[in-house]
Formats: structure tokens, C-alpha cells, sequence
């Protein structure tokens, strides 16, 4: 699992048990817990369960679960890359910053270093991100770290009880 630096000295790294206080403001949104595997009732054992999972994922191959660590060492939200459609030539991503870090551009720059980093590095030719319609911010934060939206994929995904249409934005080796 590498660590990353982003522009303006944004750190990427893996996850580590002093993490926990995220996971535990990352529960007490609203959204998060309902499109991750952030638990919604955040116990100190749930906490721990969630790290060790992203330790588990990275240690299977089964993707990069960086956490998002501003400048000033404080963490701050997550950027997974998920490698379950590699053997297709392609990837997708998810983030999430927890709200008391939101609106400084930060989910921008986590994004766009990791998407760097997987069709640089690991030569991965397509990336893919999958956002629901109303979420604008999550569609702006795509669109700055250069996604292209391809479609709506309706029904798409289970979102807590029901299915959800989702936008499926891409990213190409070709398009940096």
C-alpha cells in the first residue's frame, strides 16, 4: 500500500487504528453509511471491524483504501481504488470527506492524485465512478478531477432499502 502526496501537500495513506476517530464522524453522516462500509452505529469494535477491512482489501488485492490526511496531519475522509473488474481493463473509485472538511477542494485532490497514480503507476486504462444524480457535489468533485459523465445507469445500485439511478462517469488513460 503506497502513500501518495497530492497537491498542496494532501496526504494519501493506509489506514491505521488511530483512524478511528474518522470512522467515527464518517458514521454520523447522513450518506456515508449508507454507500460504504462505514458502519452506522459506530461502536469502538465497528470501528476497529471497518480498519481491518481496509487492511484486508489491500492485503487480497482487492483494492487501495487510502485515507485522506490534510496538510496539518488531520484525516479526514477516504479514497478507495477497487480492482474487482481489473482483468476488464478497468477500476472504480469512491470517496468521501466527512462534512467538517468538505468545501476546500480536498476530495478534488485526493481524487485526481489517485486517479494519477492508477492509470500512471499501476496502468490501469479506465477508471469509473458511479454517483447518484442529486448528489451535485459529488458530480462537481468528478467533473474538476477530469471524469466524463457517459450515462445513467438506472436502478444501478442498492442504496440503503431501495435502488438507485447512477451516473457513471469515467476516466481514461487517453483523456490525461
Amino acid at each position: 500500500m503506497p502513500e501518495l502526496i497530492a497537491d498542496d501537500g494532501l496526504a494519501l495513506r493506509p489506514w491505521r487504528l488511530a483512524d478511528l476517530p474518522l470512522v467515527r464522524e464518517a458514521s454520523e453522516d447522513a450518506y456515508i453509511p449508507l454507500i460504504t462500509t462505514v458502519p452506522a452505529a459506530c461502536s469502538e469494535p465497528a470501528a476497529v471491524a471497518f480498519v481491518e477491512r481496509q487492511w484486508g482489501r489491500a492485503t487480497t488485492g482487492a483494492g487501495y483504501p487510502f485515507v485522506v490526511v490534510t496538510p496539518g496531519g488531520r484525516p479526514v475522509g477516504m479514497v478507495g481504488l477497487w480492482l474487482k473488474d481489473l482483468d476488464q481493463g478497468r477500476a472504480s473509485l469512491g470517496y468521501w470527506v466527512v462534512e467538517s472538511a468538505r468545501g476546500r477542494g480536498t476530495a478534488v485532490r485526493a481524487l485526481r492524485t489517485v486517479a494519477g497514480w492508477a492509470l500512471g503507476e499501476l496502468r490501469i486504462p479506465r477508471l469509473e465512478l458511479y454517483i447518484e444524480p442529486w448528489n451535485t457535489a459529488s458530480v462537481r468533485t468528478a467533473e474538476r478531477a477530469g471524469f466524463r459523465r457517459e450515462g445513467l445507469l438506472r436502478g444501478w445500485q442498492q442504496v440503503g432499502s431501495e435502488r438507485r439511478d447512477m451516473f457513471m462517469y469515467a476516466l481514461l488513460s487517453g483523456d490525461r
